[in-house]
């Protein structure tokens, strides 16, 4: 009886000890493009810890052999260059690297190894990690890291990984993009843009233009100016931004077309960016097709679409999506049921 009585009381302990597991930080892993890094911030900051996480990026090797086999998988490139540092006797150190245009935090290349070791030597002090990682290149680090500590990190994977499941604990999976247009950034735009955005004549019409794909020319520019033209006598203002991988000959074109209008605004790259401010303040949007970030930013206000030549106009609605915000239940609820639960800080 002694020792029944026992045993339940250790289970007792350990499920009291599970229930205290908090998460209070939280790792991203990146693969250097915007669009995959956005959804893992958009995600991060829908779970509150817009000040609390560690960018980490896959360096994919340049030069030498790296070069030619670029085709392959970037764990075979690590692999590579790990061969390479332990020939020649060096040790892997977190270097920074180079961040994206605007980004405000540090970035670490990713060694899986390193970010395990963190995991590990600083559990007892901080506790658990949220992993969240986005991109092919980024799937061999991020499993490799559930791989060696899996008591240590709750491992999110946003699109699918295209490998066996059971590497990660969640897996995302979306109608559109996960981003980080969410209320509260869309109510601080809102704000930030007042002076330059609320007395512009309505109907406001945003234009974003994304690229380059193989479709990306004049031919396109000029099919998209005509349209634009055509619906300028129908809107109060119209706002157009590109981004910078657009084709100098699409910007070309339109700032020769547009520019000169007296109802057009083309932003000349410098900053500060207006797409958030877009966002908060259009009445319509018209987005290139190529960007599943922009389109899904801008499904997500409940502003309409405008892609024809009809008029502007507010005679039809939709339910706005909500992705990031369902895509942040569906990790609480996962980590609720390893008894594992957020203080974001």
């Amino acid at each position: 009886m002694s020792s029944t009585c026992d045993g339940e009381s250790q289970l007792e302990d350990r499920f009291h000890r599970t229930c205290l597991v908090i998460l209070r930080r939280a790792i991203i892993i990146g693969n250097g493009f915007a669009g995959a890094e956005n959804q893992c911030i958009g995600l991060v900051r829908a779970l509150g810890f817009s000040n609390k996480y560690t960018l980490y990026r896959v360096n994919r090797p340049r030069g030498g052999i790296n070069e030619k086999l670029h085709w392959l998988p970037v764990s075979v490139h690590k692999q590579l260059q790990g061969a390479v540092q332990w020939i020649s006797g060096k040790r892997f150190r977190a270097k920074k690297l180079v961040p994206l245009p605007a980004e405000g935090k540090d970035v670490f290349e990713a060694d899986a190894r390193h970010i395990a070791k963190v995991a590990q030597d600083t559990f007892d002090r901080d506790g658990p990690i949220l992993v969240v990682a986005s991109g092919r290149d980024t799937i061999a680090v991020a499993s490799s890291i559930k791989k060696l500590v899996p008591e240590n990190v709750f491992l999110v994977q946003i699109q699918h990984p295209r490998s066996r499941l059971h590497k990660f604990d969640l897996v995302v999976l979306t109608v559109g993009a996960l981003h980080q247009a969410d209320s509260a950034a869309l109510r601080n735009a809102t704000t930030a843009w007042y002076d330059e955005m609320a007395l512009l004549p309505k109907p406001l019409l945003v234009v974003s233009i994304g690229g380059p794909t193989r479709r990306y020319g004049a031919d396109l520019a000029m099919q998209l100016t005509t349209s634009l033209k055509s619906v300028l006598s129908t809107c109060g203002s119209l706002r157009i931004s590109f981004s910078r991988r657009t084709p100098k000959i699409v910007t070309d074109i339109l700032m020769t077309e547009l520019s000169n209008h007296p109802k057009v605004y083309i932003w000349n790259g410098e900053d500060p960016n207006p797409h958030m401010g877009h966002l908060a303040w259009a009445d319509a949007f018209v987005i290139t097709a190529d960007s599943v970030s922009m389109l899904s930013e801008a499904c997500s206000t409940g502003v309409e679409g405008q892609l024809d030549h009809s008029p502007i106009s507010e005679n039809w609605h939709y339910s706005p999506l909500c992705d990031t915000e369902k895509a942040a239940g569906e990790v609480i609820k996962a980590l609720a049921e390893r008894g594992w639960r957020l203080l974001p800080q």
